[in-house]
């Protein structure tokens, strides 16, 4: 019965007929600062969620160039601390949210430069879609930025990035800013004016130590809330998924859904999310697949690492390809189609939702 009702359709028993007194009885609560359940019941608990913010598309082909105008204009350094330009979802009032939790940004650093070492509470990631040359110094080890990869600075790491080319670089940073601004749980210290370690190395200590599958450190045997791994390798990423489809190929179990592979990005020291508030995962998507549409509690963003498609969001069709990130806000309906091999990193506030037991979802219809 209660799927057949809302709370614009069912009978209202609590609507007094007016007068002096129910007035003065509303005055009363507006003069104490408070508000009656039974005047907002459809927006404090709705049938469903309603998130104010919208799906949306950014296009790279639009970021990348006013990024690279921002190099030119504006310096980076002290006190503004990174060159990055959040994206604002348009039903979020102005605020560089992506969502409600997530926060997605494009940084972009030029030729030679620094950008100063600092840490906060915040869960933060790296995803870089083009370009090699900058390394991110994580508590003093310098971790090498290059296309595909995913770099992990959880929070309260002391961070900061360098350019050794003279060509610049973008990428994306994601951060669960929204959530810690409104839990009001954030702190922040600066670090040093430079980074901490100049070096280049091809791979950082935490590579040397954890980037070893199937093989933990006798020396490291307490679980981390975050992985102790800054680094996951986009050879390592196209790898398994390139052997997600040859499995399939072959009919055997691998994929998904059929021409469907996708991976999760895991801490390895407990096998669950990378970061406590954040959920990175890859997908790939053979030409010409079309994937289920879902819907889920919850944020998630997508880029476009590679190749041609479209991504339907609450029913409207929007085609994307390399850089592009769209947001499919929380119960928003959303699907994938490859035009050509399609390959797209994802990250989402699950594991906010399901550790709080609100995670639902829906797949079909």
């Amino acid at each position: 019965m209660g799927e057949d009702l809302d709370h614009d359709t069912v009978a209202h028993g609590m609507m007094p007929e007016d007068s002096a007194e129910l007035r003065a009885l509303y005055r009363g609560f507006a003069e104490n600062h408070m508000n009656p359940l039974w005047t907002q019941t459809g927006d404090l608990m709705p049938m469903h969620p309603k998130p104010r913010a919208v799906p949306h598309v950014w296009k790279w082909s639009v970021l990348l160039p006013l990024a690279e105008a921002s190099g030119r204009l504006v310096p980076v350094g002290r006190g503004g601390e990174r060159r990055a330009i959040g994206l604002a979802n348009p039903g979020l009032g102005g605020k560089a949210y992506v969502s409600p939790t997530l926060w997605a940004a494009v940084q972009y650093l030029g030729p030679r430069e620094t950008a100063p070492e600092h840490r906060h509470s915040q869960n933060a990631f790296r995803f870089v879609v083009e370009g090699e040359g900058v390394w991110t110094v994580v508590n003093g080890d310098p971790v090498r930025m290059s296309r595909g990869d995913l770099l992990l600075t959880p929070g309260w790491n002391f961070h900061g990035h360098h350019n050794d080319r003279e060509a610049p670089m973008a990428w994306i940073d994601g951060l669960d800013i929204p959530f810690s601004q409104q839990m009001d749980v954030g702190f922040f210290e600066f670090g040093a004016d430079k980074v901490t370690d100049y070096a280049t190395p091809n791979f950082s200590r935490g590579e040397r130590l954890w980037a070893n599958p199937g093989l933990r450190p006798l020396s490291q045997l307490q679980d981390t809330v975050s992985s102790p791994l800054a680094a996951f390798r986009w050879e390592h990423t196209d790898r398994a998924l390139t052997e997600q489809l040859l499995l399939e190929d072959e009919g055997h179990p691998a994929t998904v859904a059929p021409g469907h592979a996708a991976v999760r990005y895991v801490n390895p020291t407990t096998g669950g999310d990378v970061m406590p508030t954040i959920r990175c995962e890859f997908h790939r998507l053979r030409e010409g697949t079309q994937t289920e549409a879902r819907r889920e509690v919850g944020s998630t963003v997508f880029q476009v690492f590679e190749g041609r498609g479209a991504v339907v969001l609450d029913g409207t069709r929007h085609a994307v390809d390399k850089g592009d990130i769209f947001v499919a806000p929380s119960w928003c309906q959303w699907s994938l189609e490859a035009e050509t091999q399609f390959d797209l990193f994802r990250f989402s506030d699950a594991p906010i939702m399901e550790r709080l037991q609100f995670m639902r979802s829906q797949v079909g219809g």
